[in-house]
């Protein structure tokens, strides 16, 4: 299976520390305090486990979008 690129917003900024979880992904802190990581993902299972780091830092998940169904690496 090809990688995909997600973009995910979680809600609040980041902290140091919960940075380095998301090691590969693209940050963005926007102005209404929330998080928008981007970057590769290399399967669902892979997608799944980002989920799970989601929640074991306990962040809010707003929103999760596929920007490309067909990318390749």
């Amino acid at each position: 299976m090809d990688k995909a690129c997600y973009q995910i917003r979680v809600k609040s900024h980041l902290g140091p520390s919960s940075t380095h979880a998301f090691e590969g992904f693209a940050i963005q802190y926007e102005d209404n305090g929330d998080t928008l990581l981007t970057g590769l993902v290399a399967d669902q299972a892979a997608l799944h486990g980002i989920l799970m780091k989601i929640r074991d830092l306990g962040l809010t998940l707003v929103e999760l979008k596929s920007l490309t169904s067909n990318f390749k690496s």
